[in-house]
């Protein structure tokens, strides 16, 4: 196994939300990450919010990799819920039909995007049993009590509550004061176990037919997979409380150990500038969105910001995105067309060596944008300006090997991405009837500057215009 490869740019920093702050990434055991993200309540179709969350630590998940670990990346079901039951009553079907559509529905939106499958997916219904084992122990130790049926976690019995959220004790019991509930000793205890009502779905407990609370159920999955102490532990900026706290509080209350050692968690999509959620109404369907856009294109626009910043959704974004990808796939498409007219330059010269030292340099520039937290703008800047800079050497005299190298060197970055891999099915000849199509576009819009741009992108392709009065032919010098 290869230890934590320490690229040129430096080591590999993350910001832990638990700390504030970047952290030089040391995992528990040398070699070996143990990644935990939650997942989603499969009661409806994924909105792109969800899309990001995914994106984010797939390529996360994936620059990891890239580094030498082995990863054993764990991302739950929650198949179980308030919001589920609901759901399935309202629809008259019963609640693993209703969860099992939609795994099925987040599975190909997902497929779609380029985000790979978890090494583990586990369902909250199928460990039920290591809930139960959790919370009983919790109860053993002083932590929970049970109440006619439930069982909730003592708050103020568990020293470090806030540590992960930054926030005290008392500005959340005077945010609990408007709610009512006898159940409970104190309004800050949160619920472990629900007594079953009628037309829920419910389980045998010690504490009588019920279902688990939603906080418990990663906790107990996360140990089962992944041990008492995760390296890393991750989900949307909306989990850090009350549900990661949450899971701080009871999984250290029975183990007695450090939870996880990097939380790590991806800012929202704004709609304009308000969060995309379905409790607001204001969101996309994935599957909605993709009936307009690549899912390439959906995952490039995601990863043009820091995965820790918020990002403006809008149609002008994805379009600019999905000009962004074109210009990639051109290129390769470039470098292909030129591969295959077998060049037969002998002897290097400067001008290869110049362009072999910008490969490498962006090349580094990307690593060094992804050691800073995962960085993937600084990231997908760096294939940018290779493509540029593969671009200029095409118009010069180009030697086979070094356009090699620089086609791989792109397809290498963008994967790490999950970008940039399709074979390129167009031809030159589609290329260059796409290019007259945008050339059209420019002059009717009397933009003459980009008309001239694309007649000298096209005479760099070794591509002669002729503008006649039936419209525009072009030939091969």
């Amino acid at each position: 196994m290869e230890k934590n490869i320490k690229y040129p740019a430096g080591p590999l920093k993350i910001y832990n939300t638990l700390s504030r702050k970047k952290e030089e990434f040391v995992p528990l055991l040398e070699g070996r990450i143990g990644m935990y993200v939650c997942g989603v309540t499969v009661y409806d179709d994924c909105h792109l919010g969800h899309g990001r969350s995914a994106v984010a630590f797939d390529v996360i998940r994936r620059y990891l990799e890239k580094l030498g670990y082995k990863v054993t990346f764990v991302k739950n079901f929650t198949d179980v819920d308030d919001k589920i039951i609901n759901r399935a009553n309202k629809d008259g079907i019963k609640s693993e039909k209703l969860t099992e559509k939609y795994i099925e529905a987040y599975s190909r939106d997902m497929a779609a995007l380029g985000v790979k499958k978890a090494d583990i997916e586990p369902k909250a219904t199928e460990h039920i049993k290591e809930m139960v084992e959790l919370i009983s122990d919790l109860v053993k130790k002083g932590y929970a009590y049970e109440s006619n049926g439930d069982v909730y976690f003592s708050v103020r019995k568990f020293k470090g509550y806030g540590k992960l959220s930054g926030r005290s004790l008392d500005e959340l019991e005077a945010g609990a004061r408007v709610e009512v509930n006898e159940q409970k000793k104190d309004p800050l205890d949160f619920a472990l176990w629900k007594k079953s009502k009628p037309d829920e779905p419910w389980w045998d407990s010690p504490w009588g037919k019920g279902r688990p609370g939603w906080h418990i159920e990663c906790s107990a999955m996360s140990k089962k997979y992944l041990g008492n102490t995760l390296d890393i532990h991750a989900g949307g900026q909306d989990l850090v409380f009350p549900h990661h706290e949450n899971e701080v509080a009871q999984s250290e209350a029975s183990t007695g150990e450090q939870f996880s050692r990097y939380w790590m968690h991806n800012g929202f999509v704004n709609i304009n500038k308000e969060k995309m959620s379905k409790s607001l109404g204001n969101f996309f369907t994935i599957s909605d969105i993709l009936k307009k856009y690549d899912g390439e294109v959906v995952r490039f626009f995601l990863l043009s910001t820091h995965y820790r910043s918020p990002i403006d959704y809008s149609d002008k974004e994805l379009d600019s995105a999905g000009n962004s990808v074109k210009r990639i796939y051109n290129t390769l498409a470039n470098i292909d067309d030129l591969l295959n007219r077998g060049l037969q330059k002998e002897k290097r010269d400067d001008t290869d060596e110049e362009f072999l030292s910008k490969i490498k340099k962006s090349e580094e520039k990307f690593k060094e944008g992804m050691n800073d937290d995962f960085n993937t703008s600084e990231g997908v800047a760096a294939i940018f300006e290779l493509v540029r800079d593969a671009n200029i050497y095409m118009e010069k005299d180009p030697a086979k090997d070094i356009l090699l190298s620089a086609k791989n060197k792109i397809r290498e970055l963008g994967n790490i991405l999950g970008l940039f891999q399709k074979e390129i099915k167009e031809s030159i000849e589609d290329v260059v009837e796409q290019k007259i199509k945008e050339r059209e576009n420019a002059r009717k819009n009397k933009d003459f500057a980009a008309s001239d741009r694309i007649r000298d992108e096209l005479k760099n392709m070794g591509i002669i215009l002729e503008d006649k009065k039936d419209g525009t032919r072009w030939k091969k010098e």
